[in-house]
Formats: structure tokens, C-alpha cells, sequence
């Protein structure tokens, strides 16, 4: 997280789960980034997120400018190096 808020960087996770299950998983997780519902995948489907099943989210990074042009965007889970490599 440092290296994310060194670089002006806000992360947050997204999955179909309902917002009350996501508290309770960042709370047990003590995830450091808010977790934003996404029922219906629409957002998922929007970033290449899904599975070639299309009904559940496959992890994935995609990294957002401000103007919300997709700076990087990889499937898995890249270091914070990595993703943030495509800022300079």
C-alpha cells in the first residue's frame, strides 16, 4: 500500500458479493482498500474480468487514469511494481 499511496494511487477491490459480506471479509482480511459490489458483473465484463464461464470474476489488475483512460490492465495478481510501471 506505501508504494500505491507514494504514487497517488487508490486501489479497491470489485466481486459479485453483497456489500455486508465484503465488511466482514475486509475486516477478517484487514484488507487495506474498500471492496465495491458488483452483483450483476457489469463492471467485471467492462475490464475483461470474467471467466471464459461468464458468470464468476477472474482476478485481474487494471489500473485507471484519472481522465479514465487504462493505463495497465493484467490478468492474475502483478506486483505493485509491475502495475505501477505503467505511470512513468
Amino acid at each position: 500500500m506505501p508504494l500505491f499511496e507514494r504514487h497517488q494511487v487508490r486501489p479497491f477491490g470489485v466481486n459479485p458479493a453483497p456489500p455486508a459480506r465484503h465488511a466482514d471479509y475486509a475486516v477478517r482480511l484487514r484488507l487495506p482498500f474498500p471492496l465495491l459490489s458488483d452483483p450483476g458483473l457489469a463492471v467485471a465484463r467492462a475490464y475483461g474480468a470474467v471467466r471464459p464461464d461468464g458468470a464468476t470474476i477472474a482476478r485481474a489488475v487494471v489500473l485507471i487514469e484519472r481522465d479514465g483512460t487504462v493505463a495497465y490492465s493484467q490478468s492474475g495478481a502483478p506486483g505493485a511494481e509491475i502495475v505501477l510501471e505503467a505511470l512513468r
